[in-house]
């Protein structure tokens, strides 16, 4: 993935060409598109068990929602940030079946071994349907936030990455992140963030 924020020429010609009307557009958006998406959804894989998910199926899915919305991207940080969005939808969504069947299996997301990339190590399902609606809540107030959490958690990028793609700085997207941090866990767990004896958000040295 590249590291800039300015959306490659083609890419934009191709959008463009897709907001005029052209839907054979879209293939080729999809196909420049490609390694950007299959990182994304490697990283989910990664921290979700879900068994009936490869990589391809999850790209698939995430791309039908993506073209589906016909947002126009600024940049490419931001187009990142759609793809990331539509990949979340489709991860809710299949939660949400998941609860409605109550198949009594949880989805278990692991932490990251250099972030705690997470606000908990490991999420239920019901949990993860909790994240998007806290995530939902964040959006409304901060959207900065909610999109530096959208891309580390959904996104799995890392914080040099964020900075690049969001036009910040390192200190600003891990001061962000922290703040999104405090805020998720405010909405998930309301006692523990208000106890006096509660850990401060954890973030990498």
């Amino acid at each position: 993935m590249r590291n800039d924020d300015a959306l490659d020429p083609a890419i934009a010609r191709l959008l463009a060409d897709a907001s005029d009307g052209d839907a054979t557009a879209w293939d080729g958006i999809y196909r420049l598109l490609y390694d950007d998406l299959h990182r994304i959804a490697r990283s989910e894989i990664r921290r979700l068990a879900i068994a009936s998910h490869s990589p391809t199926s999850l790209i698939s899915e995430t791309w039908l929602k993506f073209a589906r919305t016909r947002i126009p991207a600024a940049s490419r940080g931001h187009l990142v940030a759609l793809l990331a969005r539509a990949m979340r939808f489709v991860l809710v969504d299949q939660a949400r079946r998941g609860t409605a069947a109550k198949r009594g299996r949880d989805v278990l997301v692991s932490a990251p071994a250099d972030a705690h990339d997470a606000p908990h190590d490991a999420l239920k399902l019901e949990q993860l349907l909790s994240i998007h609606n806290a995530l939902q809540s964040l959006e409304a107030l901060d959207p900065r936030l909610a999109r530096v959490v959208e891309l580390r958690y959904f996104g799995g990028l890392g914080e040099a990455e964020i900075a690049s793609l969001s036009g910040l700085t390192v200190r600003t997207v891990r001061r962000d992140w922290r703040k999104a941090r405090a805020f998720l866990q405010a909405q998930l767990d309301p006692d523990e963030a208000a106890s006096p004896h509660a850990s401060p958000p954890r973030d990498r040295t």
